[in-house]
Parts: C-alpha cells; structure tokens; sequence
C-alpha cells in the first residue's frame, strides 16, 4: 500500500516534472509505454478494495503469521494484532485474492490457485502456501467457529477458481502468441521464453516481485528513473531509427499494443499451462486420497487385528501359566517319587542289617547258653549247699536265742522281785522317816 500511495502520488505531482525533464530525449511513445507502465503496475500492485473496486466477500478478524524465511519450521508474527482478513474477487482478472492490511503494510497478497490447501493444524489455527509469494501464511483465530467458516469460505473459492480455470483453458485452447512483422526485436525475444521456468511462472508474478521490492526502496525517484529507463529500452528511439516523430509515435503504439497482446497470450499460455499442472495435482491428489483410504481401511483392519491378536495373546498367556502350574506340579511329583524310592531302598536296606544282627545275636546266645550252662549248673549246686548250712546255722542260732531269751525272762522276773522289795523298803524307811 506505500507503494500504491507513493505511486499515485508521485503521478499527480511528480510525473508532470520527471516528464517535462525527460522530454527533450523521450518521444511520444516512450510516454505512451512509461504511461502504459505504470498503469499496468497499479493494476498489479492495487490489492485493497478501495482500488480493486470491489467489497469483500467475506471478512474474519485472525492474527497473521509468516513462516520463517530462514528456518522454515518455525513461526513469524506478521500482525501485532488480530487484523482483518478478507476474501476479494478481482474482476478484471478473474481472479480471488486474500488480503490483510495492518496499518500502511499488507501483511496477506495471496492469490488463490486450484492447486492450494487449507490445512488445520490445531483447534484454532491452519495454514496454506503460497508458491507465488514463496511463504506460508498462517492465521490464529479466537474460535474454533471462526477457523471453520474460514475453510469453508477458502473451498468454496477454490472451487470457483477451479471453475473459472478450466473455463479459461477451454477458451485460450485455440489462442496462439502473436507473430507479426511489425513486432519489435525485444517482443520478439520476449516471446521465446529463455527456460521451463518461464513458462510456469505465475502470472503477474514479476510485477508484484518489481512493486514489493520498490516499496522497500528508500529512493522512489530511482525506481521511476529505472522503470523509464525500461520502457525506453523496449522500443527504439525515432532518432535511432532516423524516422520522423510522427511515424515513430506510430509504430511505438502499434510495437506497445502488440507487445501488450503478446503478454495477454503468454499469461493465457502460462495459465493453461498452470491449469494442465492443476489437473495432473488433481490426479495426483485423487490418487494420494485413494491411497489414504486404502492406508486408514488398512489402519483400521490391523487395528481390529491388534485387538484381535492382543485377546488371543492374554487367552496364551492364561494357558501357559495354566501348563507351567501342571508342570511345576508334575515336577514335584517326579521329586517325591524319586524321594520314595531312596526311602524304600534304605528301609530293605536296613531291614537286611537288623536281620543280619538278629541272627549274630541268636548265634552269640546259642554260643553263650552252650558255654555257661555247666558252670551255672555248678555254681547252683554250690550255692543250693551253702544255703543248706546258712539254715541249719539259722536254725541252732534261733534255738540259742530261745534259750537265751528263757534265760532272760527269768532274770528279768527276779529283776522286778528285788526292785519289788526295794520299793517296799524304801516306802517303810519313807514313812520311817516321816513319823
């Protein structure tokens, strides 16, 4: 927008002064060309409603994002605030545009192609690139609301440019560059495109390149004097060709008519060519489309299967902790079993020694009874005899005793008669003595 301003501006006021300086050397048609030069890059350049005469057709408030030049993975703010984003038709052209303006700058100049995309990256922001301004733009809205009416607006315009793409192509089919004889040496270059990349080029692509970069000059004058100097170059100077003005101011009308029909082919030729492009993106995208079908339809049947797999992998696991408790039981079984077995040998075994020991002791008590039975037999005898003599000794000391036993009976009881007759005695001298 300054360059739109600085150039209407400089048209009212400066354009008469840089013409008069410049009259002596330019002929009529080079100020017809420098005339046809600047309208074309006001044409180019006026993006805003008021110079496209036209009212948007729909307008959101988003917050404006560039990519990074640098990087390219990370984010520039383009706006400071949330600014408006509109949606404009441009009639002369054919043409819908998306166009934000902060202030004097235009943060947003895109123009819409059948071959962009609108793509949501989160709840409340989405992007689309721009091959002719080579950036991304994305837009940060307040509401996920206004995010959808956004891409719903940005389809619907895409299919009309979609619409009026293939119209155009059906009806520049016929249309050829147009060769005369009367067309300059430079238009006659021009028509030759120098490589693939010129034919591809966005339309319109160099003018806006050539008003971005005189906006950011410092030097206005410059970009006039260098824009003059162009259009100078563009056509030859009656006085070079040593014909008179009038014939000069002539052919230079004729030269800049045929040399604007020739552009209007050649941007005819690049848009068929853009549309072909088109079409082979919209096979690629229906192709791409398929294949994701085919991808989510496989996603999704190996989803079922995961699940699937994951069930039957937990009914394996069950049986295989089931198999590994019957095996550690089984195990068990086989060690209590060989435990059994020890057993039962060690008990025949010491089975076979009590019996050997049995037998040793039986023999021994055979071996001891055959020894010992006539020594006892013996000593039994001996022992019958000595208690024989133990009885009769018994039997003459019981008899002594008795005797003995007489003999004290009858002590005792003349013991007790004398006691007797000294207590009678001892009573008589008592009673002696008393009287």
């Amino acid at each position: 927008m300054a360059a739109v301003n600085w150039w209407v501006s400089a048209f009212r006021t400066g354009v008469p002064s840089q013409i008069s300086e410049y009259s002596a050397i330019l002929s009529l048609g080079n100020f017809i060309g420098f005339v046809i030069f600047i309208g074309v890059t006001l044409i180019c350049t006026l993006s805003s409603k008021e110079i496209m005469g036209e009212q948007p057709i729909f307008s959101c408030k988003a917050h404006v994002f560039h990519i990074d030049p640098k990087t390219k993975r990370s984010w520039v703010s383009a706006s400071t605030a949330a600014v408006s984003v509109s949606f404009f038709y441009d009639s002369t052209r054919s043409l819908y545009r998306i166009i934000s303006v902060e202030g004097s700058k235009a943060v947003i100049n895109s123009t819409i192609t059948p071959n962009m995309t609108f793509t949501k990256t989160s709840q409340k922001f989405g992007q689309w690139s721009d091959v002719r301004a080579n950036t991304v733009y994305g837009l940060g809205f307040s509401s996920e609301a206004e995010l959808g009416k956004f891409i719903e607006k940005f389809h619907e315009v895409k299919e009309a440019t979609k619409l009026a793409s293939a119209k155009l192509q059906s009806n520049s089919s016929s249309v050829t560059p147009a060769t005369s004889a009367n067309v300059s040496p430079i238009t006659s270059r021009s028509g030759m495109p120098s490589s693939e990349q010129d034919l591809i080029d966005p339309p319109n692509s160099s003018m806006i390149n050539s008003n971005v970069s005189a906006s950011n000059n410092p030097n206005p004058n410059a970009n006039m004097i260098s824009a003059q100097n162009s259009v100078s170059s563009s056509t030859e100077s009656p006085q070079h060709q040593g014909k008179p003005a009038q014939l000069g101011s002539t052919q230079a009308g004729q030269s800049a008519e045929m040399q604007l029909k020739y552009e209007n082919d050649r941007l005819k030729l690049a848009l068929a060519q853009s549309s072909a492009n088109a079409k082979k993106w919209e096979v690629e995208l229906a192709t791409l489309k398929t294949n994701n079908a085919r991808l989510t339809s496989a996603l999704q049947e190996s989803t079922a299967n995961v699940d699937e797999w994951k069930r039957q992998l937990q009914l394996y696991k069950e049986e295989n902790a089931r198999v590994k408790a019957k095996y550690a039981e089984l195990e068990a079984g086989k060690i209590a079993e060989g435990n059994s077995e020890a057993l039962r040998l060690r008990v025949e075994a010491l089975e076979s020694e009590l019996r050997t020991r049995n037998e040793e002791i039986k023999a021994l008590t055979m071996a001891t009874k055959n020894k010992d039975f006539v020594a006892l037999q013996k000593e039994n005898t001996e022992l019958r005899d000595m208690l024989n003599v133990v009885q009769e000794q018994l039997e003459l000391a019981l008899c002594a005793n008795k005797v003995q036993k007489q003999n004290l009976e009858t002590l005792n009881a003349r013991l007790a008669g004398f006691i007797q007759d000294l207590v009678t005695v001892h009573r008589e001298i008592t009673n002696t003595l008393q009287t």
